[in-house]
């Protein structure tokens, strides 16, 4: 096209304007894309649904009922019916109905374990994760460099993960004995499963040799994304080693450190297999997840409550660590890096 003038005009022809939608038309074309993105996505939820959201919300039930017992008249057993929040009492402050009251729970109740339980799961949780957290980054630094039978450090290092939990109890457990490896290489006479202090180290040592290298690999994975050019820029600008270290590795490594201590707290929080095994129900590493099993025998609504409790409990803890620790997860290597 061009104007009277001759010259050529630069406003382009109507028919090759892009044509404006209307609200109607944008607002269908959203729709259909939404729906064709359901299709995908309602598969997956409605499995979520069964998988999870059902038995969550069958123990929530559940924990608001009696447990079920004998009717003295008839001796038959009945339902319990509605307990309010009496299965939650029972725990929280250790209640017991005795003769239609509340009273302190009776020592020997599970009940009145309920507190110390929490106590031992907390310490475990501390202490493994720590050790774990330390003893994997030193792995995963070590695994990261280039050296003659690499390839056959890290399968070594792998081999205590992949043994099965029940097995490496048993296997700390003929270790641990009175008469075992341990006290024989130390030359000591200690009952490494059944006092308490002595009791608590050994589950600790088994559950840092089996999860450590779950820490590494882990770490290993993201020390592998650091680029090496940023350690040597480092090192030509006379940084040390310790420099590189807190000033490179760590800030970088944050996002996946903060994985792997988040995933293995919340396993910590639900241990159960070492200390039962092991210690063969000795009250000073009786965690969380041992009184749930023993409360599930006398009874099961009430058991519901507790590990209500439990999942409460592992829900706050893996909140103040996200927050607290002031890092996010989802965060990528390269925004670490230009954050720093």
């Amino acid at each position: 096209m061009s104007d009277p003038s001759g010259a050529a005009s630069t406003v382009p022809s109507e028919e090759f304007l892009p044509r404006k939608r209307g609200l109607g038309e944008t607002l269908a074309l959203e729709m259909r894309r939404s729906g064709k993105a359901w299709m995908f996505v309602a598969p997956v939820m409605v499995a979520l649904a069964v998988v999870i959201g059902y038995p969550v919300i069958r123990a929530l039930w559940m924990s608001f009922q009696k447990d079920s017992g004998l009717d003295p008249a008839t001796g038959m057993f009945v339902e319990g019916g509605s307990a309010g929040f009496s299965n939650y009492t029972h725990w929280l402050l250790q209640q017991c109905q005795a003769g239609g009251e509340m009273v302190s729970c009776p020592t020997g109740n599970l009940g009145s374990q309920f507190w110390a339980a929490i106590l031992v799961t907390l310490f475990f949780t501390v202490v493994t994760v720590t050790l774990e957290a330390t003893l994997g980054l030193g792995f995963a630094m070590v695994m990261g460099k280039t050296f003659k039978g690499r390839a056959l450090l890290r399968a070594a290092v792998l081999i205590p993960w992949a043994i099965p939990t029940a097995v490496t109890a048993r296997l700390w457990e003929f270790m641990f004995q009175y008469d075992g490896v341990v006290n024989r290489v130390l030359g000591t006479n200690i009952l490494w499963t059944s006092d308490a202090w002595p009791a608590r180290f050994a589950v600790i040592a088994a559950d840092v040799w089996k999860t450590t290298p779950f820490m590494a690999l882990l770490l290993l994975a993201g020390l592998q994304v650091i680029p090496a050019d940023v350690y040597e820029a480092a090192k030509v600008d006379g940084a040390t080693a310790w420099q590189r270290f807190t000033q490179i590795t760590l800030p970088l490594l944050k996002p996946a450190l903060l994985v792997a201590v988040l995933f293995r707290t919340m396993d910590a929080l639900r241990m159960y297999d070492l200390p039962a095994i092991m210690t063969l129900g000795n009250p000073s590493t009786q965690v969380v997840s041992i009184l749930v099993v023993d409360q599930v025998r006398q009874g099961p609504n009430s058991a519901a409550a507790l590990s209500t409790i439990t999942f409460l409990m592992i829900f706050a803890v893996a909140f103040v660590l996200v927050k607290v620790l002031g890092a996010n997860a989802v965060r990528t290597q390269e925004e670490q890096r230009e954050a720093h």
